[in-house]
C-alpha cells in the first residue's frame, strides 16, 4: 500500500513535532519542508533527512499532486488566516488554528477555497480534542456547566502573538489556572465565571536594544482575545535567563463537566499533561492528516472541524480491528 505523501509548511516548534509524528507513522512520508527560512542554512542545520526536500515556501505550488495532505504549522495571528485559504485551493491541508473567537469566520474563509480539497482547521488540543470532549460531556451530561481551564503551562499561540510585537526578541506565556476556580467544579459546584476568574497569564520578553518597555507591555495587555480579559503580568528579563529558564515548552488542561442525572450530581472530567506542548500538537495533526486524506478521497471536500470527523478515520487500523480492540 502506497503511503501518505505529507508537506509541512513552517518548520518552527509545531512543525519540528509534526515532523517526528509523521516519521513515526508507518502509512506516511514526508516528502517536503516549507520554509521563509533559507532552506539551505535549515538543511544544513542537519536535522532534516536528505530525502526530504526543503524549498521556499513559494515553491509548495510546484508540488501539487506529489503532496497528499499538507500539514499548516505557522502562528495563528498572522500566518494561518493568510496560508489556510491560500493553500486550501491546491491542497489537502491541516492546520491547528486556536483564534477560539475567529474560528467560525476562518472556518468559512477556508472553505470558500476548498472546493476540490479536504481542509481540516483547528486540529490541536484546545481547539480540538478538548472541544471534542466538551461536545461529549455536554450530550451525555445535558443538565450541567462545563468548565475548560489550561495550564499551567506555555501557550505557543499567545507566545506567537507577543513575539509579533515590535521590539520584542523571545517572549515566552505561561496560562496559569486558578485553582480555587477549579476545585469548585470538582467538587460538583457550578460557578459562573469570568475569564479573569479561571486563569491569569504570565508573560516573559526578552525585548530589542532600544525598545520601548512601556509600549510592549500596553501592547499585551491590551490585545484583544489573547490578554484583554485576563490578569497578565509582564516581565522583562535578559537573554541569558530566557535561555536557562524558558527553554522548555510544557502545557496541559481539564475539561470538567458538572452536572445533575435524575436523581445524582455527576462530575465528567478530561485531562492532558504535556512535556511537549508542539510535540503533541504535531502528533494531532499527523491523525488528523490521515482523516483529512481519506476523506478527499471520497469527495467528501471543504473545510471541516474536528467534530466532523469520524473517529475512526484517525486511526491507521482497520474497522474490525478496532472494533475487537478497542470498543
Amino acid at each position: 500500500m502506497s503511503k501518505i505523501r505529507v508537506g509541512i509548511v513552517g518548520y518552527g516548534n509545531v512543525g519540528k513535532g509534526a515532523a517526528l509524528a509523521v516519521e513515526a507513522s508507518s502509512d506516511m512520508e514526508l516528502k517536503a519542508i516549507f520554509t521563509r527560512r533559507d532552506p539551505e542554512k535549515l538543511r544544513s542545520a542537519g536535522e532534516i533527512d536528505s530525502s526530504v526536500a526543503v524549498l521556499p515556501v513559494e515553491s509548495a505550488e510546484s508540488m501539487v499532486g506529489d503532496i497528499d495532505v499538507l500539514l499548516l504549522c505557522g502562528g495563528s495571528a498572522t500566518d494561518l488566516p493568510e496560508q489556510g485559504p491560500y493553500f486550501a485551493k491546491m491542497f489537502n491541508t491541516v492546520d491547528s488554528y486556536d483564534n477560539h473567537a475567529k474560528i467560525p469566520e476562518y472556518l468559512a474563509a477556508v472553505d470558500a477555497f476548498a472546493k476540490e480539497t479536504t481542509s481540516i482547521i483547528s486540529t490541536g488540543w484546545d481547539p480540538g480534542l478538548f472541544s471534542m470532549m466538551r461536545l461529549l460531556f455536554e450530550s451525555s451530561l445535558p443538565y450541567g456547566a462545563s468548565y475548560t481551564f489550561w495550564g499551567e503551562g506555555v501557550s505557543q499561540g499567545h507566545s506567537d502573538a507577543i513575539r509579533r510585537i515590535e521590539g520584542v526578541k523571545y517572549a515566552v506565556q505561561y496560562t496559569i489556572p486558578v485553582k480555587k476556580a477549579i476545585d469548585a467544579v470538582r467538587g460538583g459546584q457550578k460557578p459562573v465565571f469570568t475569564a479573569r476568574e479561571r486563569h491569569k497569564r504570565e508573560c516573559y520578553i526578552v525585548s530589542e536594544l532600544d525598545a520601548d518597555k512601556g509600549k510592549i507591555e500596553d501592547a499585551i495587555k491590551s490585545m484583544p482575545h489573547y490578554f484583554a480579559d485576563f490578569d497578565t503580568t509582564v516581565t522583562f528579563i535578559e537573554e541569558d535567563e530566557f535561555a536557562s529558564k524558558h527553554n522548555k515548552m510544557p502545557h496541559g488542561g481539564v475539561v470538567l463537566r458538572s452536572g445533575n442525572t435524575e436523581n445524582s450530581s455527576q462530575v465528567m472530567e478530561f485531562s492532558l499533561k504535556l512535556e511537549s506542548n508542539p510535540e503533541f500538537t504535531g502528533s494531532l495533526m499527523v491523525a488528523y492528516a490521515r482523516a483529512a486524506y481519506r476523506m478527499s478521497k471520497e469527495g467528501l471536500f471543504g473545510a471541516k472541524t474536528v467534530f466532523d470527523i469520524p473517529m475512526k478515520y484517525l486511526s491507521p487500523t482497520d474497522r474490525d480491528t478496532l472494533i475487537k480492540e478497542l470498543l
